[in-house]
């Protein structure tokens, strides 16, 4: 995945400061964990893992590991409810699950720390964030998932608060950092149809994922699919630089101004 990933995790009231440092280390070590492994499986990035073996052809999906036939049949399942718009595999054909896969770590990371018995924190992989109670423990404060202007990677577009209205994740897909790295099966969509980056928000993080990922590969036809099927708020940026966004995301502009 080649990702950055921090982890926050705020101390309760009245909590023992050694005791508070133990449990993020202990977080912290289940998360790497985690992270490292999937790495070997489904980075094509490394030459020894699953992926790589497949791409050279090494590797038929049929015999591969339950984890990466599990994954690949879910991402298909997503290309079905996208319509194409997601896909897992490239234009020549190489199965590439990089669509899901971080969000597929970012899910189970979050299952591994609510399993240590951790109800406050926040996970960012890269930019993709899912969050669980609040940066105040014991209080309704929101966390607060900040959207970079692609135009200035140093300023921020908005901050989305999660855990609002039962939205826990938000996913961002563009090509400001990593160029134009997004394929969709067969679709064709116009210059000013196209957006720029896409961020979602929703209830889990593999659909915030998917559903950014898709609706840059499918442009507004896709947007138009995702809002009217999920229950996700999204802020786009279109190549031209004006932006589409949904109610939640309007409605954070007197808070933001």
């Amino acid at each position: 995945m080649g990702t950055v990933v921090s982890l926050a995790v705020p101390a309760a009231p009245g909590t023992v400061p050694q005791a508070a440092v133990e449990e993020l280390e202990a977080a912290t070590a289940v998360v790497e964990r985690l992270f490292n492994g999937l790495e070997r499986t489904f980075s094509l990035y490394r030459p020894d893992s699953e992926a790589s073996a497949m791409a050279r052809g090494e590797l038929a999906l049929a015999d591969a590991s339950a984890d990466m036939r599990r994954l690949y049949v879910e991402a298909a399942e997503w290309r079905t409810v996208t319509e194409g718009a997601f896909t897992a595999e490239r234009p020549d054909g190489v199965v590439d699950l990089a669509g899901i896969v971080k969000g597929h770590a970012i899910r189970e990371a979050g299952t591994s720390l609510l399993a240590l018995g951790l109800k406050d924190w926040c996970l960012n992989a890269g930019g993709d964030v899912l969050v669980d109670g609040s940066p105040t423990p014991g209080s309704a404060r929101p966390w607060l998932a900040g959207i970079v202007d692609p135009e200035d990677r140093t300023t921020l577009l908005t901050a989305f608060p999660l855990d609002n209205k039962g939205k826990h994740a938000l996913a961002t897909s563009g090509t400001s950092e990593r160029g134009h790295h997004i394929w969709s099966t067969g679709l064709k969509i116009a210059r000013d149809e196209g957006f720029r980056q896409v961020s979602v928000a929703a209830a889990d993080i593999i659909t915030a994922d998917v559903l950014a990922t898709a609706i840059m590969a499918g442009g507004a036809r896709t947007l138009a699919l995702a809002t009217s099927h999920w229950d996700v708020d999204v802020l786009a940026v279109k190549n031209d630089g004006g932006l589409l966004a949904t109610p939640g995301f309007r409605n954070l502009a007197p808070q933001n101004s």
